[in-house]
């Protein structure tokens, strides 16, 4: 898979840099070309002469070679790069990334990459877990860089918990599975919605939902990335996306989603609907701000148009819809009602009894089941690479 694949490792100061030679080794294995930039910390942890050894490339670590002053160009590096890896990303490396600080060759090329960039975090649970860390790694992902989340286990500190890089095994999974990407999606046209919708109440109130918009945004750059032109209809989240074939509408209201997704159906080969959108609206909403004047409040809901229901009954035998079902109970049930009485290709499932998935969260677990009686299950993975699973089922759909 990696054959011919030029990638830069970016090693830091973190004793986890002792993974990075079996890392290398397992890169070079599969047919990749490595070259390492290290920083200066990171050469009390691990030798440039090992990894020189294992990569067989040097090392840089400075801007020049004070022997020669030949000059070590992090433009060049970052046009020269298929993927840029850095690991272990302790949590200095990673506030600098988040913030625009480029004090070494690791950083300036890291901001002048035009690769993808994949980060995976090495640190002490408290570090990890701080929300100045939680922050900038938030950061990092908004910019479009995938982030492979540190696992639990014993630390450096002799503390347990969160912050042990992964192994090298499963980062060069992680890496083989975005460089599977084929434009198996080019020409067509991939309808997105993603994110929850915003119900007023009055000018300062709504009725909204924990949705934080992740899971669709994931799949609108997957998509974008395997060729498709898509159009992303989003809720009010606070994401960014940039691609050239992503054609972005914000809206608030279900009311609004509906209309958008009304109007872009029509041209749509394939329909993600990953949004959630509110089942109900206030029927009257308030002018001015509703006062507190007595101890009780009575707001009367009105039933909101169900977008996937009436997508599902527009839908001609050339085009095709996702569904998304998020079940507290009787889930696998109430999912393959939805995908029936919808006319959904596939439904994906995830329940909110799974940790760490759903709402909000940067992984999550799903079930993706067909129209035609298939079932397949995953484990709990990265957004990003979830999207990629969702899209394998509708390639092979539209390779049959």
């Amino acid at each position: 898979m990696l054959k011919g694949k030029k990638i830069i490792l970016g090693v830091t100061g973190s004793i986890a840099a002792y993974k990075t030679a079996p890392l290398i080794r397992l890169l070079v294995k599969q047919g990749a070309e490595v070259k390492v930039i290290m920083t200066p910390l990171a050469k009390e942890f691990i030798t440039p002469l090992t990894l020189a050894t294992v990569a067989q490339n040097p090392i840089l670590v400075d801007f020049f070679d004070p022997t020669n002053g030949a000059w070590n160009s992090h433009v060049n590096l970052g046009l020269w790069a298929d993927l840029y890896l850095i690991a272990p990303a302790t949590a200095n490396t990673i506030g600098k990334m988040a913030n625009g600080i480029a004090d070494n060759l690791l950083l300036t090329t890291y901001f002048s990459a035009k690769c993808p960039v994949v980060i995976a975090p090495a640190m002490d649970v408290d570090m990890y877990a701080h929300p100045a860390t939680q922050k900038n790694i938030t950061t990092l992902r908004a910019y479009g860089n995938y982030i492979i989340e540190a696992e639990n286990g014993e630390l450096a500190s002799g503390l347990e918990g969160k912050g042990r890089m992964q192994e090298p095994e499963v980062i060069v999974d992680y890496i083989t599975t975005l460089f599977s990407k084929k434009k198996s999606l080019a020409n067509k046209k991939v309808l997105i919605t993603a994110g929850p919708t915003y119900e007023k109440i009055d000018p300062v109130r709504f009725i909204g939902n924990y949705s934080s918009g992740k899971m669709g945004f994931a799949l609108a750059q997957a998509c974008a990335d395997k060729g498709a032109q898509v159009t992303l209809i989003a809720g009010p989240v606070n994401l960014s996306i940039n691609h050239p074939r992503i054609s972005r509408i914000d809206v608030e209201s279900a009311e609004e989603m509906h209309l958008q997704a009304i109007k872009h159906f029509k041209n749509a080969d394939i329909s993600i609907l990953a949004a959630a959108v509110a089942d109900f609206t206030p029927t009257q909403k308030a002018a001015s701000k509703i006062k507190k004047k007595d101890q009780q409040l009575t707001i009367e809901l009105t039933q909101t148009k169900d977008i996937a229901a009436e997508l599902g009954k527009l839908k001609k035998s050339n085009q095709l819809i996702v569904g998304f079902a998020l079940e507290t109970d009787n889930e696998e049930v109430n999912a393959l009602e939805k995908l029936q009485k919808k006319n959904f290709d596939f439904i994906v499932l995830n329940s909110l009894k799974d940790k760490n998935a759903g709402f909000k969260h940067d992984t999550n677990k799903i079930t993706i089941y067909s129209a035609k009686g298939t079932k397949q299950t995953y484990e709990l993975k990265d957004k990003k690479l979830v999207a990629y699973d969702i899209i394998e089922n509708i390639e092979k759909y539209l390779n049959k």
